[in-house]
């Protein structure tokens, strides 16, 4: 039992000023696995008052950026002593299967901190630039953008809390992070371990809460910058809201992707390869590749190719090192995904393989991996997000017509291309409209920028660029030596 009763906010664990709580329930077996209290408005007003003090106080504002990056080691360091705790947390309130979180959950945060430490201490704080004028010379100055709201999902919580606390950290920002109801435990771990590695009072703050919290949060008059990663629905609402504020924001939201597998791929290659970037944390993920695009001529191989794939997966126990699909987070997420099941078939679509619970399972949000054959490219299953085990296999005649199905989505922010010709499929890449998109694998990149197009958000995160997003420029005008105004 995980039980917390204050919320971290100004360097101190602060009671919340309300009397309610969060329960964390493990979609394993539907047991309480731990509380935390449930934030007020008020205790959001004192947060943010924490972190715009702390962001012009000595003990933050006075480091240099070497300092701060020495700082941000030593909260790596802190984190990577308690990572596997971390990891197993994460597993315990999401379902994530524990193979996964021990790198996602446990490992990536601390070196998304040393990432950005390093970028910290190299990028320079001021250019002098010559005017093209000749009149003199013009000082650009980087300075941090303020006060950062992070709002961050329930799926890969520790991650996606350092895509945005990192590089926030790196720029000399101050940050109000509120987590998920479903995962608000092991947001409360990682102020402790902020905490113990010293990290400047007030320059992390944790506030817990559902989405009227956030929204608060997120529409705050002393918040300067929004950092937040969720539905697309959601993004549209703190879009508008940031819209109106002129307030600078980074939206990284849903997907619907697609794997274009060529004809001359390596079908045991590729399906080896879309357990991952397919189904990867149950299907929880939100660039996944779960439109499997497949030539005419190799449909039906393909489609049983996919099928065998996810029959095989192992369902069990997130906390098992062999389970390979976990739980759903919720009874809701599984509700969902169920109620997508059925619209592809009602539409005319062929469950090959799952669509239903795993038998012997009565307790926890399972559901099995479900692969559909037969599916228009209009059908609901293969236009709206479902964040579940769910894919959908759709023929396409010839590249043009594939690179359309590709690109005939609301979304835009993953993607894979399978073939035996690596520069066949970078020229494909190349039109897929798309944020990232992979050749025969699927991995992110810490020193590149992730972010989507269309409906998958606004902005991008990781490498330079994400640490650009929190950095407010400054021209100072300087005339030439002797020049008079």
């Amino acid at each position: 039992m995980h039980a917390y009763d204050s919320l971290y906010i100004g360097g101190e664990w602060t009671p919340a000023s309300g009397e309610g709580a969060i329960t964390a329930v493990s979609p394993a077996d539907e047991q309480t696995i731990g509380t935390a209290p449930l934030a007020q408005a008020a205790d959001v007003d004192k947060a943010v008052t924490a972190a715009r003090s702390a962001l012009h106080s000595a003990a933050w504002a006075g480091l240099t950026p070497s300092q701060r990056a020495d700082a941000m080691e030593r909260f790596a360091d802190e984190l990577e002593k308690n990572q596997a705790h971390r990891a197993a947390l994460t597993s315990k309130q999401n379902g994530m299967p524990i193979a996964v979180a021990t790198a996602a959950e446990g490992g990536a945060p601390p070196g998304l901190l040393r990432y950005y430490a390093a970028l910290a201490r190299t990028l320079p704080r001021e250019e002098r630039r010559p005017r093209l004028d000749g009149l003199g010379d013009t000082v650009v100055r980087r300075e941090p953008v303020g006060v950062v709201a992070a709002v961050v999902p329930w799926n890969f919580p520790q991650t996606l809390t350092m895509f945005k606390l990192a590089p926030a950290l790196a720029a000399g920002c101050t940050v109000v992070l509120k987590p998920a109801p479903e995962t608000t435990l092991d947001a409360l771990e990682l102020a402790a371990t902020a905490e113990r590695a010293g990290l400047p009072a007030g320059v992390l703050n944790v506030v817990t809460g559902g989405a009227d919290i956030g929204a608060y949060l997120v529409a705050h008059p002393g918040v300067d910058k929004v950092a937040f990663t969720g539905s697309t629905a959601a993004g549209r609402k703190i879009g508008e809201v940031c819209g109106r504020l002129l307030r600078p924001h980074t939206l990284e939201l849903g997907g619907k992707s697609a794997a274009i597998v060529l004809d001359d791929a390596d079908l045991e290659a590729t399906v080896r390869g879309l357990a991952t970037s397919s189904l990867l944390n149950n299907g929880q993920t939100c660039y996944l590749s779960t439109r499997i695009l497949a030539p005419r001529s190799r449909y039906d191989e393909v489609v049983a190719a996919v099928a065998a794939l996810a029959g095989a997966l192992t369902v069990g126990d997130p906390l098992d090192p062999g389970t390979q699909v976990g739980p759903l987070v919720s009874s809701r997420q599984r509700d969902l995904v169920e109620s997508y099941i059925a619209k592809g078939r009602a539409e005319g679509a062929t469950a090959v393989t799952g669509g239903s619970r795993p038998v012997g399972r009565d307790k926890g949000w399972y559901i099995q991996p479900t692969v559909f054959a037969n599916v228009d490219n209009n059908a609901s299953i293969a236009r709206e997000e479902i964040f579940g085990p769910v894919l959908s296999v759709i023929a396409y005649d010839g590249l043009d017509h594939a690179v359309a199905l590709a690109n005939d989505s609301d979304y835009g922010l993953g993607g894979t291309i399978w073939t035996s010709d690596p520069d066949k499929g970078l020229d494909l890449a190349r039109r897929v409209e798309t944020g990232s998109v992979g050749v025969n694998y699927y991995a992110l990149d810490v020193g590149a920028p992730f972010g989507g197009v269309k409906s998958s958000g606004v902005g991008r995160e990781l490498g330079p660029e994400g640490l650009a997003a929190y950095h407010s420029l400054k021209s100072i005008y300087l005339p030439s030596q002797g020049a008079h105004q």
